[in-house]
């Protein structure tokens, strides 16, 4: 299909903390004992996109990622690990490896999308409708759009998410208006040329973007060595591309006739029906060139490019980890309504459970864990090689590697990070402690982040 991809992995993201470690970058943050990253990478496996280049924020964290990928997709995925500085954002991270860029299209998508969109579909949409860009838009979950970024607390209805204004052609092929973050605390503008060329533009509040785009790779490092204060694909690149899609030719045509007719201002009498042909136009061949040159060589004229969007069914599964409510949310969805993401078992081989202990429905044991006497776990996830005690009640959690929990330890809606020792007795609600940290025996916490100081 001569597309390359790029997955954009993060590296250690400040929302994560605790969660997230010199030894356990994000993209390594395990989702029902898989690293985020598997998700992605197995899904373009999946739709045979197997030319990669993994972007890792980070020389140690790309280090760390690249040889994990070794190991688990070794003879399956061809993948190039580049490492670029931290907080440089997603426009700044695909202008760091432009040079790795030689296909004629790009898909780039999020290392840390849980989703089953299948990116093969995004980009047959992309070479179909021949796009500059195409964008993938999700349905926003039931519990709200995880873009909001926050980062705990049990009722996530208290704190909507920031959601994105889209405006769609009346067949939902074209991506007309787009506003996201901030600019949605404002007055929302729409061109009026737009609106009159359409007659009909479908507003929708409802939909996510999921961070998988598609582009011209031509237009994608013009957009970016032109303008080089653009951080964000998300808030930037894609809006400017929206924005200037029908604009440039509309523009254009009217300062050409206005010269012709001697005039300095630029009018536009038939701007609807000039739009509006433009749009009926949209499916030719040539519909996306940015430049052309004049029959004499001696001028370039712009022309008009078009943006799509590539909209998921109702039904798919299409969630970010960019936060810890969004990290437990989808450690118990993998585990539960979105099982079909998993490729192995729930209960890992080899777990020993001691008499009356009862591990129930939507639950995840990995392998080589030991759990005493008369335990409980409720939709929750165990990592692997844990030690746990009698008596222990493990609710709505996610517990990683490694961890030794003594006996009579009450655990509810926490998270508990690798190498972690909780002493007999202790009891955490709505808390995450970090790598490596010793809770001491009889201790009770409630919404706290414990973890070590970083030397």
């Amino acid at each position: 299909m001569d597309f390359q991809v790029v997955v954009l992995a993060g590296g250690n993201s400040k929302s994560l903390t605790p969660l997230v470690s010199k030894d356990v970058p994000k993209p390594l943050l395990p989702v029902a004992n898989h690293p985020v990253l598997y998700y992605v990478l197995h899904q373009l496996e999946e739709s045979n996109l197997k030319d990669l280049i993994v972007v890792v924020e980070g020389e140690d964290a790309g280090l760390l990622v690249g040889a994990w990928i070794s190991g688990t997709f070794v003879d399956r995925l061809h993948v190039e690990i580049a490492a670029v500085p931290e907080d440089i954002g997603t426009a700044g991270a695909l202008r760091a490896i432009s040079h790795y860029l030689t296909a004629k299209d790009i898909l780039v998508v999020s290392g840390d999308l849980v989703s089953d969109v299948s990116p093969g579909a995004v980009a047959a949409t992309h070479r179909r409708h021949d796009a500059v860009v195409t964008a993938t838009l999700c349905c926003v979950p039931i519990s709200g759009s995880s873009e909001s970024g926050s980062s705990g607390g049990k009722d996530k209805t208290k704190k909507p998410g920031r959601y994105n204004i889209i405006g769609l052609d009346p067949r939902k092929q074209f991506l007309l208006h787009i506003a996201t973050g901030a600019e949605i605390e404002k007055d929302t503008r729409l061109q009026k040329h737009l609106l009159h060329a359409v007659g009909q533009m479908e507003i929708r509040s409802d939909l996510m973007d999921a961070h998988m785009y598609a582009f011209k790779r031509s237009v994608l490092q013009e957009v970016l060595d032109r303008k080089d204060t653009f951080q964000s694909l998300k808030q930037d690149v894609v809006p400017y591309l929206v924005r200037s899609q029908l604009k440039s030719e509309a523009v254009l045509s009217g300062i050409r006739q206005a010269e012709e007719d001697g005039n300095e201002k630029v009018s536009f009498p038939n701007n609807q029906v000039m739009v509006s042909q433009i749009l009926a136009n949209a499916s030719t061949p040539s519909f996306h060139e940015l430049y052309s040159m004049d029959a004499d060589g001696s001028a370039q004229t712009r022309k008009t490019h078009k943006c799509c969007a590539y909209i998921a069914s109702s039904s798919s599964y299409c969630v970010r980890l960019n936060s810890i409510q969004a990290f437990m949310d989808i450690n118990r969805d993998v585990t539960g309504e979105a099982d079909h993401l998993l490729s192995d078992n729930v209960i890992g081989p080899s777990p020993k459970l001691g008499t009356k202990t009862t591990v129930g429905p939507h639950c995840m044991l990995g392998e080589g864990s030991e759990m005493g006497d008369k335990c409980q776990v409720k939709r929750s996830v165990i990592g692997r090689h844990c030690r746990i005690g009698s008596h222990v009640k493990v609710v709505n959690s996610v517990v990683m590697n490694h961890v030794t929990i003594g006996d009579c330890c009450i655990i509810q809606g926490s998270v508990i990070c690798s190498n972690v020792q909780l002493l007999e007795r202790v009891v955490l609600k709505d808390c995450q402690v970090g790598a490596g940290f010793v809770v001491t025996a009889g201790s009770e916490y409630k919404g706290e982040s414990l973890a070590r100081k970083e030397k």
